[in-house]
């Protein structure tokens, strides 16, 4: 395609909040500082809108700043903060945009034609590209790639809180243990005091799930212990459901389309007539699941913006669709085929929890940004790589259960008819496989589109999976792992 053609097409308006998409140097961008929240410790520090360096194709000019949206604290006032006001184009328009974006840092750069793997490969190029999209407190972008991860050795037996032997992961340093501490006692007020969310003979099993290290682990750029407790409240709120009703604690699959479909009601609500309101109103409080759904999504709601809190409705009711297939599966004692319990996990995953990374970060991607095809592959890659984290380290957890608890590790097992530990290790090379295609097309991404919003987005979620997996390797108050080594 001709440079006037590639210009006509990055010159915007583009579906990509910017004009400033360009395949070309560009001059430091100003500064865009975050107001600060009105209550105390909603502080979002100023985050700079870093300079990026691009392979050269045309003139040079200044990307404009993208504003970052207001955060609320949980405790003050509904507040919809206004969504960054984006420039809209077609869906082909887009699209061709990234085309061009991609094929010609490729061509520039050699990702894509025939380096192995393309991207994470050590180019020096590439590099000089992802290294101004660092930003404090964030791991650097360079983290989203292959070769900066390490997997655990493959040989000797794994010790109590070891990482599983030849998982491809990325070791963290211990959380902050003050921000651990200050989380864990609100969080734990929170379930106590506010929603009276477990009775005492629970309370050694909700310190066990160590919420707070869970969450300070998986957010490690966000500005406070209140946006921290937005993350927190959701977390115990969906743990809570899924064991009062899918599994641990009297949990069945017996009628769970029901009392998830009433549950969802809490995030999503119901707009009725005045005669039917009040009944719908009171049944919020019936049980501790529906009473931890609408107390931690009301503090998000005010504290994220329109679009945000209805992309985290959308993705709850991706998880609601993901039980309900796994419980048709218990029912009816049917193991599916891998490609079909793959399906079931890319919705019954943890894809709800990396996605708020930007509310939790006290920013907003903008809507239109979300919505890009190729986000939204990076964010269903992530969800599935994560989710086969949690089906690795909880595989003798669930062994313990009665009858057979699906995983990946049995699905496999079973569908293709080979031992518990080739099935397990097999699982390992599939959660590997899709960790390194989430990380490079996250990095081909973040330099097809370079703006600083949708750059810590990736880190953030990058920072998500990281966390997790360090929660499950070090848990061992809920995980142990089998003897296959």
């Amino acid at each position: 395609m001709s440079s006037p053609a590639i210009e006509r097409i990055l010159g915007g308006p583009t579906g990509l909040g910017t004009s400033g998409l360009q395949l070309r140097p560009q001059a430091p961008a100003p500064q865009a500082p975050v107001p600060q929240a009105p209550a105390p410790q909603a502080v979002v520090p100023e985050v700079a809108a870093p300079a990026v360096t691009v392979p050269e194709a045309v003139v040079p000019e200044a990307a404009p700043a993208v504003p970052a949206p207001e955060a609320v604290a949980p405790a003050a006032p509904a507040v919809e903060a206004p969504a960054p006001e984006v420039p809209t184009a077609s869906a082909a328009e887009a699209a061709l945009v990234e085309v061009v974006a991609v094929e010609a840092i490729a061509a520039k750069i050699g990702v894509g034609t025939g380096a192995a793997p393309g991207i994470g490969t050590g180019s020096g190029a590439l590099d000089a590209l992802l290294d101004g999209f660092r930003l404090p407190s964030v791991p650097s972008l360079a983290q989203l790639l292959p070769a900066s991860a390490a997997a655990a050795p493959r040989g000797g037996k794994p010790r109590t809180g070891d990482p599983i032997p030849g998982l491809y992961h990325h070791p963290i340093a211990e959380p902050d243990p003050v921000r651990v501490e200050a989380l864990s006692q609100r969080i734990k007020a929170w379930a106590i005091d506010e929603i009276e969310l477990y009775p005492p003979e629970w309370e050694k099993d909700f310190d066990g799930f160590s919420t707070g290290r869970y969450m300070v682990a998986c957010h490690p750029d966000a500005p406070s212990i209140d946006h921290l407790m937005l993350a927190a409240r959701l977390m115990v709120a969906e743990n809570a459901v899924d064991d009062c009703y899918c599994e641990d604690l009297g949990g069945s699959p017996i009628g769970l389309g029901s009392r998830l479909l009433l549950a969802h009601t809490a995030l999503d609500p119901l707009h009725t007539t005045g005669e039917y309101h009040p009944a719908w109103e009171a049944s919020l409080g019936e049980d501790a699941a529906r009473r931890s759904y609408r107390s931690a999504m009301d503090y998000f709601v005010r504290a994220s913006t329109p679009s945000q809190a209805d992309r985290f409705r959308h993705d709850m009711a991706r998880l609601h669709l993901g039980y309900l297939a796994e419980a048709s599966w218990a029912q009816d004692e049917h193991v599916p085929e891998v490609w079909e319990y793959l399906a079931m996990r890319q919705f019954n995953n943890f894809r709800p929890c990396p996605t708020i990374t930007d509310t939790v970060g006290g920013y907003e991607l903008p809507v239109e940004l979300h919505a890009l095809p190729a986000m939204q592959r990076v964010i269903a890659l992530a969800g599935n790589a994560t989710t086969i984290v949690n089906d690795l380290y909880s595989y003798t957890k669930e062994l313990a259960s009665p009858g057979l608890h699906l995983n990946l590790p049995v699905v496999i097992s079973e569908r293709e008819g080979v031992s518990r530990k080739k099935g397990y290790l097999k699982a390992v090379e599939v959660h590997n496989e899709l960790m390194h295609a989430f990380e490079a097309e996250s990095a081909a991404l973040a330099v097809a589109c370079p703006v600083p919003s949708l750059v810590r987005f990736l880190r953030g979620v990058a920072a998500w999976l990281d966390g997790n997996h360090y929660w499950h390797q070090t848990n061992i108050h809920r995980y142990s792992l089998p003897d296959f080594w």
